[in-house]
Parts: C-alpha cells; structure tokens; sequence
C-alpha cells in the first residue's frame, strides 16, 4: 500500500512541477519585453528629444570622469576600457560630453575603433540633470 500511494504521489507532483517551471520561465522573460513600445521621452518629459549631428571624440568615460583621460595618449587604455564594456562617450565640438547607446544595446564593439578619434554620430539627443546622452547612435561614415 504504501509504494502505490507513493506511485500515485509521484503522478501528481510531475504536472505541478512542469507547471511551476514554465511560470518560472515567463516571469524571467517578462523584464525583457517590459520597455518594448513604450515612449520613454512622452512618459518620462525627457528634455531635447531632437535628433541630430554631433562630432567629437569618443572617450571611455570612465577614464574620462575619473582623471579626465582624453587624447591619442589615452587612445590604447580608451580601446580597452571600450573594449571591456565600460561607458562609452563623446566629447563634442559643442563643449559638450555626451553618453553613446544604441537602441537599447550598448555600442562598444563598434566604437572601440574609434576611441581617442573625432567621428560624427547621429541620434536622438536628451539630457537629463546635466547628463547629456545620444541615443540610438549611429557612426556617420
């Protein structure tokens, strides 16, 4: 009697637990479609919102905003530190430091190349308690 009951006990404990697995598996994927659609600049009153040119020099703005790092002297340690997945910025013509993101992705990989090196970028500028960011950045080439 008791291996039938524990047979039985068996049976009903596998549906709960493919059903606790599956509800596990949606409520970890929910934080990744969270943003999806939404107008972050009409929610949120971000300032600018303008999309524009902007060139300058592509800082890693670690080194930056810690010793304020920039120039071909810093160029290797700016590769680096870009490479490595630290922010990555640029210091506008305009006087200007701005944040680099893609949409919703880092930039790293494609900006690593240019770091220490003045390029121009197009994106969508908004600033927010005087941090300017760019984003949606796409290298002008």
């Amino acid at each position: 009697m008791g291996i039938q009951q524990t047979e039985r006990t068996n049976k009903m404990k596998k549906p709960n637990i493919i059903l606790a697995l599956a509800a596990s598996a949606v409520f970890a994927a929910a934080p990744l479609f969270a943003h999806e659609g939404e107008d972050h600049a009409k929610k949120e009153g971000l300032a600018g919102g303008e999309t524009k040119k902007i060139t300058g020099e592509v800082l890693d703005m670690a080194c930056y905003v810690d010793h304020g790092a920039t120039g071909e002297k810093h160029a290797d340690c700016a590769k680096k530190c870009i490479t490595s997945g630290l922010p990555v910025g640029l210091k506008a013509d305009d006087g200007k430091t701005y944040l680099l993101i893609g949409e919703h992705v880092p930039l790293n990989a494609e900006l690593a190349q240019y770091a220490a090196k003045k390029i121009t970028v197009e994106g969508k500028v908004v600033s927010r308690d005087g941090v300017n960011m760019i984003e949606n950045a796409v290298v002008q080439k």
